[in-house]
């Protein structure tokens, strides 16, 4: 199986290529957004063509929150035009399509874990715009799968989870925000639902018959500042964190205040097993310390 992997050098893309290298059964064809432009659909069916791919998985995604509201085309562009594009070629080609979207498409005032089949809606231009990415992917048709998923981190890039480990040697203490809740997802794990996903459509060649939504996240939940005293914990740096409340860090975008989701349809559905945040943030500090 061929695949075609968007933003491959972003933390979920170098997580898939690491835990599944090439092999006789997987090949990744790795494109970033110098080798592949998702906004620009000729471009990406010439590159179908010459490459042969049997299945898509969209990685790539214009994260910078805060920046995004200074500049939504850009992110319009990515995260909207780009899942379009992606799905309309696979459809085209009747492969298979992955897109991974975030938890910022729910309004971020609820108090129970959302679940996929829960009303969205979002006042951030990142948000707006990964939700309108997965309406052009549902509308699209065809056997696409999106994942969405939540405080991603891992041994790769710039993220949450390495910058305090990163403070944490630097400083005697840090204010982090204990207001937001979410869900801390390892993109190791979450590399290993992807996988699980690309098995079924082999598996099941005609499934699914239309476009599927899952959330995909670590089980448990957590607010920035428990994670960051779980990070000194277990890093065993003597760092001091402080809870701070969200006002005290004000940003362009707001942030949910709370965002968990709820991942037990995925669980169910493909018999997997998703491990506790605290773990796998463990998992992830012994590979970094």
């Amino acid at each position: 199986m061929k695949i075609l992997l968007t933003g491959a050098n972003g933390q979920l893309g170098q997580s898939l290529t690491t835990i599944l290298p090439n092999g006789p059964d997987f090949y990744w064809i790795r494109t970033d957004i110098q080798d592949l432009d998702i906004s620009n659909l000729e471009a990406i069916n010439r590159y179908l063509t010459i490459n042969q791919a049997d299945a898509i998985v969209n990685c790539a995604a214009y994260t910078a929150v805060d920046r995004a509201e200074e500049e939504p085309e850009l992110a319009s562009q990515v995260n909207t035009i780009g899942p379009a594009n992606l799905a309309n070629a696979a459809f085209s080609r009747q492969i298979p399509l992955i897109h991974i979207s975030t938890d910022y498409v729910f309004p971020g005032t609820g108090h129970q874990p959302y679940r996929e089949s829960d009303p969205t809606g979002t006042n951030t231009v990142y948000g707006r715009t990964k939700l309108e990415g997965e309406e052009a992917v549902r509308e699209t048709g065809g056997r696409s799968v999106i994942i969405r998923t939540s405080w991603l981190y891992s041994e790769f890039g710039h993220n949450f989870v390495r910058t305090m480990l990163r403070l944490g040697q630097e400083r005697d203490s840090i204010g982090v925000v204990n207001d937001q809740r979410g869900c801390p997802t390892y993109a190791a794990d979450l590399a290993q639902a992807v996988i699980r996903v690309l098995k079924e459509f082999v598996s099941k060649p005609e499934w699914p018959s239309k476009p599927i939504v899952y959330h995909f996240c670590n089980s448990g939940e957590a607010t920035w500042y428990d994670m960051a005293a779980e990070v000194m914990h277990v890093a065993g740096l003597p760092c001091a964190v402080i809870p701070v409340s969200s006002d005290e860090y004000p940003q362009k975008a707001k942030r949910p205040a709370f965002s968990v989701m709820d991942n037990s349809l995925f669980s169910k559905t493909f018999n997997f097993e998703i491990a506790y945040w605290k773990e796998s943030l463990t998992r992830c500090l012994r590979n970094l310390i």
